[in-house]
């Protein structure tokens, strides 16, 4: 089942009150993950909750595997929805949890048994049908949100920053189990998130949005190698960007270094988006750019380090852990050519 979203509006009040969400268009093909990505405020999660017909757009139209749903109740999309705070019922146990859904519906009791057991077999979680949600951990808890949802056998899931509340390394495992259900199960899947990593790592396209519209919309390697704006490219990674020029041969000239970039842009002014681990870091007089550390910082399996240089202060992640740096250094800076974008030219 695929989503369309065709030209759709949404604002919270009257005709005078402003727009959260401005004109947007897209397509989640089915059987594929995109993941709607911004900072607080865009407007992602009020597309999400248009998908699931929890808010009414005020303007265009919303079609689920060709059919306009723009007018409909929740009940009558075929849609399921896993909330951030996972919304489980404290006294109710997991198999109740999880079959509530169905049970509610006129569901009988042995098909809604025998349903809420392959769904809670499908998130790992056979044999926990006795437990209470305060028994589980955190991401024990989300599997239930996301088996609960599963049981309704739903065209479209929706995800709204389903990993928030969980640590780090548990939402490393969660991001990839739901992403193994996701192709295992062939489910169309729009999910929310303000993690770039998170949104790199289970997403067949990525929307960004900015300000309550689409910024850029395509896979993660076309966002973050050929970010199409300064937006996506400082939200993308943390890319910094900087004036350059292009000759007609085609280099960039940025300050003291020169680089050919990996897709041709036309020769004149440009913005060239660096990442922080772009840069390579070298002693001091060995070409490239001069630069002076300011601070850095061991974390295990990389270096941070902020450096003084005639184009600023420039933050490099460093996996090279045998140099080891201290403030007062001088150093020199070079390009990789992974990680580095001409977003404007």
């Amino acid at each position: 089942m695929s989503i369309e979203f065709r030209g759709v509006t949404k604002r919270y009040g009257d005709a005078s009150s402003p727009l959260v969400v401005k004109g947007i268009d897209f397509t989640v093909p089915k059987g594929t993950l995109t993941t709607i990505l911004g900072p607080s405020g865009c407007g992602k999660t009020t597309t999400l909750r248009m998908i699931a017909g929890l808010d009414a757009p005020s303007g265009g139209q919303i079609v689920i595997d060709g059919q306009d749903v723009t007018t409909l109740g929740p009940a009558e999309r075929n849609v399921s929805m896993v909330f951030q705070s996972y919304a489980l019922f404290p006294h109710m146990n997991v198999i109740a949890n999880v079959g509530y859904g169905l049970e509610v519906s006129g569901v009988g009791k042995a098909e809604t048994l025998q349903r809420a057991r392959t769904a809670l077999q499908n998130v790992g979680l056979t044999g926990y049908d006795e437990r209470l949600p305060s028994e589980l951990s955190g991401g024990q808890q989300q599997r239930v949100a996301v088996a609960r949802a599963l049981v309704l056998e739903p065209s479209v899931m929706l995800f709204d920053e389903p990993l928030s509340n969980l640590d780090a390394r548990l939402r490393r495992s969660m991001r990839e189990e739901i992403r193994s259900l996701q192709q295992r199960l062939n489910l169309t899947v729009a999910y929310v998130t303000h993690d770039q990593s998170e949104a790199l790592a289970v997403s067949d396209q990525i929307i960004v949005m900015e300000a309550g519209r689409i910024a850029q919309c395509g896979t993660p390697q076309d966002l973050y190698e050929r970010p199409n704006s300064e937006f996506v490219a400082g939200f993308m990674g943390e890319a910094m960007l900087f004036d350059a020029l292009v000759g007609a041969d085609g280099r960039v000239q940025l300050g003291g270094l020169s680089f050919t970039p990996r897709h041709a842009v036309v020769p004149g002014k440009a913005k060239v988006a660096v990442r922080p681990e772009a840069w390579r870091l070298a002693a001091s007089g060995t070409g490239g750019l001069a630069g002076k550390v300011q601070k850095c910082a061991y974390l295990g399996s990389f270096q941070e380090v902020t450096l003084d240089t005639d184009l600023g202060a420039i933050f490099v992640v460093s996996p090279d852990l045998e140099q080891v740096w201290a403030p007062g250094d001088a150093a020199t800076l070079h390009l990789s050519g992974q990680g580095v974008s001409v977003v404007m030219a």
